[in-house]
């Protein structure tokens, strides 16, 4: 059983009811938060293992809490809730720092399972025995998560990590964009493949110069190539 704290921020009791129901199921323990300001205190106060996010709250939006947060530091995972398919894009596109989002409405199952697998990923214990991998002038090494072009050190997120990992596992090696959510984010995100070409643009600018390449195999999907 898992004993972690969810942080959820969202002004409709209704998400917060059911929501709190499946995390506790599951063993998670959560705590409830209804605006932005008070979002931003509890995550110093807390340090909550994820943070559940909605767009819309009073007082400040979910975009504006969760820049706030990677600007002071904060590196808690983030799952971002959004009600208008226009918010997507700015969620994926803006680089706030989000981890992952989900639209309204959703299955509290699907959401649960969403935190878990971020979580299990964060914590990077089911690689911990493996060796570093070299592929051209990039290295990335599974036990510290560190990856590096030469001898610079790449500013990688949590997912852009794993991704990134996946890829470089297999080299050559075609990946549906189903298969890196299942293979990368740990269990399959149906209808939400745009979150996997946002996270190759964002490695694509992040190895630029490097002697990798990430490249798109039309209507299929991905491929490292050396």
């Amino acid at each position: 059983m898992s004993s972690e704290l969810i942080l959820l921020v969202d002004d409709e009791p209704s998400i917060i009811q059911l929501s709190r129901m499946y995390f506790e199921r599951d063993g998670f323990r959560v705590q409830e938060i209804s605006d932005g300001e008070a979002a931003l205190e509890a995550a110093a106060k807390y340090h909550p293992a994820l943070i559940v996010l909605d767009v819309m709250l009073p007082k400040l939006d979910g975009f504006e809490v969760c820049r706030k947060l990677r600007a002071s530091g904060n590196q808690t995972p983030v799952i971002m809730l959004t009600a208008r398919d226009e918010d997507i894009d700015k969620i994926l596109g803006l680089e706030l720092g989000a981890d992952d989002y989900l639209t309204k409405p959703f299955n509290p199952r699907e959401l649960v399972a969403r935190v878990k697998a971020i979580l299990r990923r964060s914590d990077g214990k089911q690689q911990a025995e493996g060796k570093p991998i070299h592929r051209g002038d990039l290295t990335i090494s599974p036990v510290s998560r560190e990856a590096s072009v030469a001898s610079r050190l790449l500013d990688l997120r949590t997912q852009e990590f794993d991704l990134l990992l996946t890829l470089a596992e297999q080299p050559g090696r075609v990946f549906s964009r189903e298969q890196l959510l299942q293979l990368a984010w740990g269990f399959d995100f149906y209808g939400q493949t745009r979150t996997v070409d946002v996270h190759i643009a964002h490695l694509r600018k992040k190895i630029e110069g490097s002697t990798v390449k990430i490249e798109t195999v039309t209507g299929v999907g991905y491929k490292l190539v050396v």
